[in-house]
């Protein structure tokens, strides 16, 4: 179960014209609790150039799995656990434009926080990114996600202290060049552990469905720094 703790209001978080709610005090917490139960408004949702949520809605209503945006980025889908941190950590990475966190793998048409926390929608917990191939690639991003994952790449529905098949990790390829890549990179990685790798490696299944507006850019919202090439440590409240 996640607990959330006091956040600082940002000047980013004003900009997205909402302050998030001090979750454990004035009832933060139970009008979080009330958010999760509501179908999700993907009209909504932040777009360009703060989040790919937007676009992302756009294309996962269509029934579209794009392998690049409207504005001819490439598109790549990695799951980590809470996607609040892995969230951040791409942020953080030079030549990824735009971020939004979601739901993946699963069998249910846009499916809401509460859903997939209740394991009945097969989805996990997601990240899809907007990128610039020409300033990051996507062996760079494989290579950032290993490393932000770490040793929880030999557990198998669990990453720190997040459990259950909602969390379990993946890298879901949007395309045959970077399923190619995905698996050679899981097989360099497995040269390090002992352990088989509990990772998920495969093609994305059906769309990204945009998580709750409230989940976009969380951590940066709650005045933890998006700078690029920032290595001050993700603190993921959960």
């Amino acid at each position: 179960m996640r607990l959330l703790v006091l956040v600082t209001t940002t000047a980013r978080a004003a900009r997205f014209g909402r302050v998030l709610a001090p979750v454990g005090l004035l009832g933060g917490a139970s009008l979080m609790s009330r958010a999760r139960g509501k179908k999700i408004d993907y009209d909504a949702l932040t777009g360009l150039p703060e989040s790919w949520a937007a676009e992302a809605a756009k294309h996962a209503l269509a029934g579209n799995t794009p392998t690049k945006s409207d504005g001819g980025y490439d598109i790549a889908t990695f799951a980590g656990g809470c996607f609040w941190g892995v969230e951040l950590r791409f942020q953080r990475v030079p030549g990824v434009i735009a971020t939004a966190s979601g739901y993946v793998q699963g069998h249910k048409a846009a499916p809401t926080y509460r859903e997939v926390s209740a394991r009945s929608t097969g989805h996990t917990e997601a990240v899809q990114l907007i990128f610039d191939p020409g300033v990051v690639s996507y062996a760079d991003l494989l290579e950032i996600y290993w490393d932000r994952l770490g040793d929880d790449a030999t557990r198998a529905n669990a990453v720190g202290n997040d459990r259950g098949p909602q969390y379990r990790s993946g890298v879901y390829a949007l395309s045959d060049k970077q399923l190619a890549a995905a698996e050679a990179s899981l097989s360099k990685r497995q040269e390090r552990f002992a352990k088989p790798i509990a990772t998920e490696v495969e093609r994305q299944k059906g769309v990204f469905w945009p998580a709750e507006e409230y989940h976009q850019q969380y951590l940066e919202k709650g005045g933890q720094s998006a700078r690029k090439k920032e290595t001050e440590p993700i603190r993921c409240y959960g």
